[in-house]
């Protein structure tokens, strides 16, 4: 194996060992976002869209300085797009040595795509989510594939059950996979298989035509200190330029477009006569770039649709207003992880990467559709059915390499409220059906519902205290209604701050959010809920009775 190959296996390695960490709590000494830090389109995107310089992005200015020297290592070595890219076409057995089917006009697609996008960010729209190459990987593995493993490992675990059980290994039958599930799977996959296709036309399609993040790193390396020699020993078999997967050698194999080149050095190892070196020598005579000011009325038009773009996608119906609008359009579902900037705040920080949905351990974090536009696509939000949020969970906001969420510490955690429950009396068992159920009263972690006697209702009724409800989701998960819930949780009342302590801010509005202490065993009462026997034949479900 070459050390480039070396290199991509263990740099995706660590990739999956850092997401993999985040998704099964696993403590390292490397951050969990590291990878996320170095997309410099992304960085770039974030920064401008929010108007603010994101500590963490010095990783990624550390790697555009790096390209001055190196040239485009980060696209040959550790970008785990590219080695993903590169994965499929080792397995496809497809040889770099494709005959050219496109233009080199088409290589300056990639830096109108990146002033498209830098137009937007200015006027505060984001699309790093679509364009820049780590949270597109990120979002892919963290939503696709490693739930896909670990789908493959529970039936794994299943059917080795009753080779378990002849060898008595019980460990086995109390091993448990979380299975987390997760909704627009569908979109995330196909941005994906459109990247692998171009890569079946051409090799690293995206690489060389469309990443803005290569456009960046291109504009730094057009004359890196190390670069490709060519000694006079070159006999122009033009095996070199055939192989190269960034047609980064020219008709000429003593010139090399530097700024393409991205340094896998296969030039050098298949050349017959070793006449292919990296070095920081200049043997060669480097061909005269063009000005890049040649470019100049794609470039306008490119950024004349990123301003429209923007324009149309912020000024559309969908989009939110902030809090200085007459009225905040935001829809019921859209409950934001605890610790969640403000949305416009959000919205601009937001990499759409799925490291918080691979981080949490409820998976009630699920990405968002198109309830609220372009601009929240793919988003994080709260979906209590598929997960109550733990009050002593703060994962979403630890990994978040943006602090689209805040990193809050526990104390502040329990006080960042992300809604409020609202019962729905038609569908409620005591209400409606005048049945005995305590399910949410039960399940509530900041004692919100009470239970009280109305002369008209046999059953006790519950009321959501609202300034004790941290709109967690436990009752609505845990709720025995079947389709939708009897009691639901929107964004109503939710504490979305930038700066500041959530704590000293809930406390001047009225809250009370302390979780109850957890009961010790020995002060434990028998459950107050039905058994399942007891309600067999009764048609009832376990929790209520009539």
């Amino acid at each position: 194996m070459t050390l480039q190959r070396t290199v991509q296996v263990g740099g995706l390695a660590l990739f999956l060992l850092l997401l993999a960490g985040a998704a099964f709590r696993f403590a390292g000494w490397l951050p969990q976002d590291l990878f996320l830090r170095l997309d410099p389109a992304a960085a770039l995107l974030t920064g401008l869209s929010a108007r603010i310089w994101i500590g963490g992005f010095f990783a990624a200015l550390a790697v555009l300085m790096a390209t001055v020297v190196l040239g485009r290592f980060f696209c040959g070595y550790l970008c785990p797009l590219g080695t993903t890219i590169d994965g499929i076409d080792a397995c496809l057995h497809r040889s770099a040595d494709i005959p050219e089917k496109c233009p080199p006009l088409w290589r300056r697609f990639k830096y109108g795509l990146l002033v498209f996008s830098l137009t937007a960010a200015l006027l505060g729209l984001s699309l790093a989510f679509l364009v820049a190459p780590i949270p597109l990987v990120s979002r892919f593995f963290a939503i696709i594939v490693l739930p896909l493993f670990q789908q493959i490992a529970d039936l794994l675990l299943q059917a080795a059950a009753p080779l378990a059980n002849r060898f008595d290994l019980t460990g086995l039958f109390y091993l448990q996979l979380p299975l987390p599930r997760f909704e627009w799977q569908g979109l995330t996959l196909f941005l994906m298989l459109l990247i692998l296709a171009g890569s079946l036309w051409q090799p690293r399609f995206w690489c060389r035509y469309l990443c803005p993040a290569g456009a960046m790193m291109a504009l730094f390396a057009r004359r890196p200190f190390l670069r490709r020699q060519v000694t006079e020993d070159c006999v122009d078999c033009g095996l070199c330029a055939r192989a190269c997967p960034a047609r980064a050698i020219g008709d000429d194999p003593r010139f090399t477009l530097h700024h393409e080149c991205i340094v896998c050095q296969t030039c050098r190892r298949i050349c017959p006569t070793q006449a292919v070196a990296f070095s920081t020598r200049r043997m060669d005579k480097a061909p005269r770039l063009p000005a890049f000011s040649q470019y100049r009325r794609g470039l306008l038009t490119a950024g004349v649709c990123g301003v429209g773009t923007a324009a149309l996608t912020l000024s559309g119906a969908r989009h939110l207003l902030g809090d200085t609008g007459t009225r905040r359009i935001i829809p019921p579902n859209l409950i934001r992880p605890p610790g969640a900037l403000p949305e416009d705040d959000f919205l601009r920080r937001c990499y759409r990467c799925g490291a918080c949905l691979a981080a949490c351990p409820t998976n009630t974090l699920q990405p968002l559709g198109m309830e609220t536009g372009l601009t929240g696509l793919l988003t994080p939000v709260i979906a209590p059915q598929m997960g109550p949020c733990d009050p002593q969970c703060n994962a979403c906001g630890q990994i978040c390499p943006t602090e689209a969420i805040r990193p809050l510490p526990q104390r502040e955690r329990i006080w960042a409220k992300v809604g409020t429950a609202i019962i729905l009396r038609n569908k409620c068992l005591a209400w409606e059906l005048d049945r005995k159920c305590l399910v949410c009263d039960e399940v509530c972690p900041y004692d919100a519902i009470v239970l009280k006697k109305l002369p008209e209702i046999k059953a006790p009724v519950p009321f959501v205290i609202e300034n004790r409800c941290s709109g967690c989701g436990f009752c609505e998960h845990h709720c025995p209604v079947e389709a939708q819930p009897a009691i639901v949780v929107e964004p109503m009342e939710a504490l979305r701050l930038t700066t500041g302590s959530y704590q000293e801010k809930g406390r001047s509005l009225g809250l009370t959010l302390e979780p109850r202490p957890p009961i010790r065993r020995s002060e434990a009462q028998p459950t107050p809920f039905p058994s399942t026997e007891d309600n067999a034949g009764s048609g009832l479900p376990p929790g209520f009775s009539e």
